[in-house]
């Protein structure tokens, strides 16, 4: 069945947009660790609290999100494994990641990208710092094959630019289904997508 996150590490958290969303779905605190705070400080998303941090100790959260995170450090598996240490077993992580190289385009170099991921990749990443691979799919699959022939037929602009989007309906689909007991019924796709999902355990 699905999660029933309670209290929520959320790294790389920029915003908090994920988090807070979670938040307005039953999880009831959150800790938002990113480097790029310029102080710690704390608010509150519904009356729960979200603590913005530069850096944490132990914790006892009970998910942890990775969310287009781990294609920006050069040791994603030693990143991963960090912040498992951190946490206590049975704790679940959610990471998403851009797919396939061969989509890469000026807009991984204006994000500072370092790589992406098969779904196989980034789910020996899990394994690699030591979790149990729960589930894992592709996701934007209906429009992979138009991105696909717009990258391929652009493929020598690697010029740095951005092509941002507000986050879709089918990130927070995913979220919310991992808060509503909803992530088995989600479409298994592994075949391709512009992005993957893992969610893994700490055994």
């Amino acid at each position: 069945g699905g999660l029933r996150p309670q209290r929520l590490l959320d790294v790389g958290a920029g915003s908090g947009f994920f988090s807070r969303h979670l938040l307005g779905r039953g999880a009831q605190s959150a800790l938002c660790v990113d480097i790029g705070y310029e102080r710690d400080r704390d608010e509150s998303e519904a009356g729960k609290p979200v603590l913005y941090r530069r850096d944490c100790d132990q914790t006892d959260c009970d998910l942890v999100l990775m969310m287009d995170v781990l294609e920006h450090v050069d040791d994603d598996a030693g990143l991963v494994r960090h912040y498992a240490g951190k946490v206590p077993s049975g704790a679940h992580f959610l990471a998403t990641v851009p797919a396939f190289r061969f989509l890469w385009s000026g807009h991984d170099v204006f994000l500072e990208h370092k790589r992406r991921y098969t779904l196989a990749e980034i789910e020996q990443t899990m394994r690699a710092a030591g979790l149990e691979v729960v589930k894992g799919a592709y996701y934007f699959g209906l429009v992979f094959p138009l991105a696909a022939a717009v990258r391929l037929a652009t493929r020598g602009d690697v010029q740095p630019r951005s092509s941002l989007r507000k986050h879709g309906a089918l990130t927070n689909g995913l979220l919310a289904a991992v808060c509503a007991a909803e992530l088995p019924l989600l479409p298994l796709n592994r075949l391709a997508g512009l992005s993957a999902f893992v969610l893994a355990k700490k055994p």
